[in-house]
């Protein structure tokens, strides 16, 4: 895309101009302020009380939630924009979460990513596009014999289009949101997803124990070639800061002044170590905590603490391989999914890593909305996680049985829950 082709029409600008003043309005608020000090609060282990979140994204994603019937504006770019600002805004006024709102509007750089050489051919079902399920042919057929098919990922960037697109964007929301260079090349740094594109989850599983040293040289690979595309990122001025209202993990925000790290030099790109960073392994929970410790931990664990601070975990009980995960010297936030033993991961973080507890979606989601039921549920996790610095985040959720008004009643709920057990 040009600059040409971000045609301004004096409607859309006006109408996009209105949004970003109420956005901005409530960034510069009071109550917003007090949002983010509670955070850097939080984050910082220094207390404050439990941080409640309520994500919309699956619900977009499932096409369950959508604001497509209010867009106004005429210009594909613009009507993008705009969805963004109203989610904003619907996330404010309908969720009212602890989720804080910022002054600005992020332009991402532009990087292009090859693929190893090979790739996997993937088949989606019925709902193309928009989640459903989907089947995969994965490239590597016998890992002993294919391992030398792959190659290192190559990477380019287009930076003349990424500042023209923020110089666009400065220019339209001057004096209302800042436009700046900000966001994310990846979401997690854990190798197994990408493991089992490449050989299957199913053959996965086997090479464990039919080809460890195969397991080994292609993770070490994966390793190896994700630290060169983040040591490039680097190298090249790309890498952006996350430390605000960044999406730092699974359903958490990173404000914190611990980062950018020490010897950080102002106005200078950020380096790794001034960076938050995900991990996870969602796909192997199949096997035993020791061979996570032998096979998957090793070669996450470097990247992992290339990195400032860390949040390790996703969907996956993570209790038992916390013997591992509690070696990182980085660790600040660990996810206590639906299938994690609470109580087991309460005793085991006490104070000193962040307990992000994802309540299981079922509880908002079935036809049955049962505030009894989700009440219990919170209790039950704030007695366990007593003394413990706890998130409680409401995520994965892809239907609310069409009332969109059950997420910001789990918010209340939530908040009912933190005040009892103070």
């Amino acid at each position: 895309m040009t600059v040409e082709e971000w045609r301004v029409i004096p409607e859309d600008r006006r109408v996009l101009r209105e949004l970003a003043a109420r956005v901005a309005e409530i960034a510069h608020s009071e109550g917003n302020a007090e949002r983010r000090r509670r955070w850097l609060s939080h984050n910082s282990l220094r207390g404050g009380g439990p941080m409640v979140l309520a994500e919309i994204g699956g619900l977009l994603q499932s096409g369950e939630w959508s604001n497509e019937h209010e867009l106004v504006c005429q210009e594909g770019w613009a009507r993008h924009v705009e969805s963004g600002l109203r989610w904003t805004l619907v996330h404010q006024d309908q969720v009212k979460d602890d989720k804080p709102v910022e002054a600005v509007l992020n332009c991402p750089w532009r990087v292009s990513v090859s693929d190893y050489g090979v790739a996997p051919v993937r088949t989606s079902g019925s709902r193309d596009g928009q989640m459903g399920s989907c089947t995969w042919e994965p490239p590597l057929k016998n890992l002993r014999s294919d391992l030398e098919k792959l190659r290192p990922r190559t990477y380019s960037v287009d930076r003349e289009a990424s500042l023209a697109w923020r110089d666009h964007v400065a220019d339209l929301f001057d004096g209302l949101l800042q436009a700046r260079l900000r966001g994310g090349f990846w979401w997690t740094v854990g190798l197994t997803w990408a493991a089992i594109d490449l050989v299957g989850l199913d053959h996965l599983m086997m090479y464990l124990c039919d080809d460890p040293e195969g397991v080994h040289r292609l993770l070490g690979f994966l390793r190896d070639d994700q630290m060169a595309y983040a040591r490039w990122l680097e190298a090249e001025g790309l890498l952006t800061l996350n430390n605000e209202n960044d999406y730092i993990g699974s359903g958490s925000l990173g404000y914190t002044c611990e980062l950018p790290g020490a010897g950080a030099a102002k106005e200078t790109p950020p380096r790794l170590k001034d960076l938050w960073v995900l991990s996870e392994s969602q796909e192997t929970v199949g096997i035993s905590p020791r061979m996570f410790g032998e096979f998957i931990f090793p070669h996450q664990k470097p990247l992992i603490e290339s990195f400032g601070l860390s949040y390790y975990g996703c969907c996956e009980p993570v209790h038992g391989r916390w013997p591992y995960l509690s070696t990182l010297s980085n660790l600040r936030k660990v996810s206590v999914s639906p299938w994690c033993d609470e109580a087991k991961m309460a005793e085991a973080v006490g104070s000193r890593v962040i307990y992000c507890r994802k309540p299981n979606p079922a509880l908002i989601s079935t036809e049955r909305f049962d505030e009894d039921a989700i009440r219990q549920d919170l209790r039950y996790t704030l007695e366990v996680a007593r003394g413990c610095h706890v998130e409680l985040v409401m995520k994965d959720v892809h239907t609310l049985s069409h009332e969109p008004w059950r997420l910001g009643r789990w918010v209340e709920l939530a908040r009912e829950a933190c005040a009892e057990a103070e």
